[in-house]
């Protein structure tokens, strides 16, 4: 089958260019209500004991680890000339020198981040990713991540998200909250812990592992490890009960068996909790780094030497050639337009996502602007590609800082 799909996939790079069409991969979850504002008809959201259709995932690899739904639920695919449909995890482990070029390829397994859009209609219940050498216990990875939150979109109507502790707060005093909240299980109180910040447009953060979380009803456009794992620690969310199998979804049975829901404290990174500097240290906006009067190009996604996002706008008539260092997709956000000759429109999701394999993002690509509105480009990528890309706290007013 290896070599089957290298051959596909190395006829669908030739014949594209190295510029690939991808299909939406589209992710239910059937622990809370989706908000309706991926771009789909409104039958398509409800798919029945899989619950709503509430997040799209972007040049995926991971598999979305519900307890029901396909098998192939959340991996992307990419779509050639004729309409063959080659699945993405089997392309970059058949041929990863044909996508992420041959010197990545030997330092790194696979695309190695996970980007996608999340839509949901209720707050996500208060959760926590596992730190590296705690999920690998159970074969996991950690799940660092940055969200951004894109303007032009209803916010919902629970546009605040829950971040980190109280400053000052006593250690010792916190964990007896928590795990009283984790052994009653039968309510929302475990959010009085934590401190609220605004879903504003053109805003974000950058979460961790080990950092507690509730993010809003904000749609949301994110970048994260290449992991579907998680600890729910919230026993009540929107007026439902929520399901205490998913506190424990990602324990060792060792752990569960020895610490009971005191196991999830382990995770919990206490410095960054508590940092009396949370907001700083963790807030993202966007970074201008370059634009003219076509187009302007922007950091949104950072935070982590292991993942990156820029946002590039292109005004109408206008147009600009770049080249990336290395391997990325992209989502046309809105507008209409060209990527390196190939037709993309904003809002459609079977004419809106790209990868651009290694060997062709490092050469010029010419982004063209064919509408009457600003054509909106979302680019996503993996570990060690960008650099040069910000961390929170070295920003000012929007620009970078220099030394």
């Amino acid at each position: 089958m290896n070599n089957e799909t290298r051959a596909a996939l190395s006829a669908a790079v030739d014949e594209a260019g190295g510029i690939l069409a991808l299909d939406a991969a589209l992710v239910a979850r059937d622990w809370i209500a989706g908000g309706k504002r991926l771009g789909l008809p409104d039958e398509q959201y409800d798919v029945g004991e899989r619950g709503m259709i509430s997040e799209r995932w972007l040049a995926s690899t991971t598999h979305a680890d519900n307890a029901t739904g396909p098998a192939d639920e959340g991996i992307s695919s990419i779509r050639t000339g004729s309409g063959h449909r080659i699945s993405l995890a089997e392309a970059v482990e058949a041929a990863p020198d044909r996508l992420l070029g041959t010197d990545y390829a030997r330092t790194h397994s696979g695309l190695g981040r996970l980007a996608k859009i999340y839509d949901f209609d209720s707050r996500i219940p208060f959760h926590i990713h596992p730190p590296l050498e705690i999920a690998q216990r159970v074969g996991r990875n950690s799940k660092d991540e940055a969200c951004y939150f894109p303007s032009g979109v209803p916010l919902g109507p629970h546009p605040e998200s829950f971040l980190g502790l109280h400053p000052g707060s006593s250690r010792t005093e916190v964990m007896a909250e928590l795990t009283d909240e984790l052994e009653s299980w039968d309510s929302d109180r475990i959010l009085a812990q934590s401190q609220a910040f605004l879903n504003q447009p053109e805003d974000g953060f950058y979460v961790p592992s080990g950092l507690l979380h509730a993010p809003g009803t904000a749609l949301t456009i994110e970048i994260q490890e290449d992991s579907d794992t998680m600890a729910m620690l919230q026993g009540v969310n929107d007026g439902r009960l929520v399901d205490k199998r998913l506190l424990y979804k990602d324990v060792s049975d060792a752990d569960r068996d020895a610490h009971g829901p005191k196991a999830i404290l382990e995770w919990v990174d206490w410095e960054a909790n508590l940092d009396p500097y949370f907001y700083s240290r963790h807030h993202i906006s966007p970074v201008v780094f370059a634009e003219s009067d076509e187009f302007e190009e922007a950091w949104i996604l950072y935070g982590s030497p292991k993942f990156s996002g820029k946002r590039l706008v292109v005004r109408p008539g206008g147009s600009v050639t770049t080249a990336e260092r290395g391997v990325f997709s992209l989502l046309a956000w809105r507008g209409t337009g060209t990527v390196g000759g190939m037709p993309v429109t904003g809002g459609r999701p079977d004419h809106d996502e790209l990868l651009v394999v290694h060997d062709r993002a490092v050469e010029p690509i010419t982004y063209a602007n064919t509408g009457e509105t600003d054509l909106t480009i979302i680019k996503f990528f993996g570990p060690d590609i960008n650099p040069d890309a910000p961390r929170p706290g070295t920003v000012s007013h929007g620009t970078l800082e220099r030394a």
